[in-house]
């Protein structure tokens, strides 16, 4: 979709990284001004996800990274302009954007509101916008965002736990929705891995009314996963016995380990029919043995992220159950400390930078 060239004479200080080292540092760009179709959002809150770490670092290939490079696609923050052809947001309204900053609008998976599959689909940082403009994320004081890649933050959630809903949450949440687990209760389902995508996925799981595991390769989280976040049960994925005699017990299983290891035994713990879902973004190919597909007559499907309709679904659901993310909350000038820790998986489970609360570190 073609729209008239904006200005893009709005100064903004934010936080990027120049080259593969992927280090951050200040860095001051223009945005365009807000036109018709736009709203402007004073940026509070913005969660650091794992692709924020593979893009800086230039670490996925087939992606062309364009330096410097504002990750950050989690944000959530409150409207401060509104242009003439909008009317679902007013200033002061709490609002979050996600991974989307543009799409044809007029393709088959536009129309359907699956957005996130559109061929011309854009993203909000290291993407080229309608105008031709490099898109900058969230690491920012402020982003422009045409409003039909904006939903709103329900009144009683937190806005820095809020933040990874954006990214996390609807990575989870979209194959719980595309399964009927929604509505359909008191199924077994299973969640690989028990990080920033698995502890989400475990609360939707949860207030949806399923029996839950947590399947990993820690003993030392089975505790909190049980005491702190309900889990029914916890298989150790690198237990042969436990493993062995979770044979054929669950419906439905949400992969979330983007590190890589065979599908073999997780298809294994499906029952016949089951179907396992694959969010985790490995940069290696997965193992993945035709006998237990055969034999259980089990499928294996992919996931990312959802449409914008799904996404503001979510975001109303998780007001409805108080569901937010885990998180420890960070100053922009901790960023660099903050992708360090979780390169190493040093996090329970989000980290999520103070913007707002941050302006003394801008340099």
């Amino acid at each position: 979709m073609a729209q008239t060239t904006p200005n893009h004479t709005q100064t903004v200080h934010g936080w990027a990284a120049h080259d593969p080292s992927g280090t951050i540092a200040p860095y001051t760009f223009k945005r365009r001004e807000n036109g018709v179709n736009d709203v402007t959002i004073k940026i509070l809150y913005c969660g650091i996800c794992h692709t924020d770490l593979h893009y800086v670092k230039n670490e996925w290939r087939g992606i062309s990274i364009m330096y410097p490079i504002v990750p950050g696609h989690e944000i959530v923050g409150t409207v401060t302009k509104v242009g003439s052809n909008v009317a679902g947001f007013k200033v002061g309204d709490r609002a979050g954007v996600g991974g989307l900053a543009a799409s044809c609008l007029d393709c088959q998976h536009c129309r359907d509101g699956q957005e996130n599959y559109c061929d011309q689909v854009r993203f909000v940082f290291n993407g080229i916008f309608w105008d031709g403009s490099i898109t900058y994320g969230g690491f920012s004081e402020f982003i422009v965002s045409d409003h039909r890649y904006v939903v709103h933050v329900p009144e009683n959630l937190p806005m820095d736990a809020a933040a990874p809903l954006l990214c996390a949450g609807i990575t989870v949440f979209t194959p719980l929705k595309d399964h009927d687990l929604l509505e359909c209760k008191g199924k077994r389902i299973g969640v690989v891995g028990l990080g920033g995508l698995g502890h989400i996925a475990v609360k939707f799981g949860k207030a949806f009314g399923h029996h839950v595991s947590v399947i990993s390769t820690s003993a030392s989280k089975e505790k909190e996963a049980k005491e702190r976040l309900g889990v029914d049960d916890f298989i150790l994925s690198n237990n042969v016995e436990q493993m062995q005699s979770k044979r054929k017990s669950l419906d439905f299983i949400v992969d979330t380990v983007s590190a890589e290891h065979s599908l073999g035994p997780i298809l294994e713990l499906l029952k016949v029919k089951g179907t396992l879902v694959v969010v985790g973004a490995s940069d290696k190919p997965m193992e993945l043995p035709s006998f237990p597909l055969i034999f259980g007559k089990r499928a294996v499907k992919g996931s990312i992220v959802g449409g914008m309709k799904e996404l503001q679904e979510m975001m109303d659901l998780c007001g409805q159950h108080n569901i937010t993310c885990d998180v420890e909350v960070v100053r922009t000038d901790e960023i660099n400390h903050a992708l360090r820790r979780l390169a190493d998986n040093d996090v329970k489970y989000r980290f999520v930078i103070d913007i707002a609360g941050s302006s003394s570190s801008k340099g």
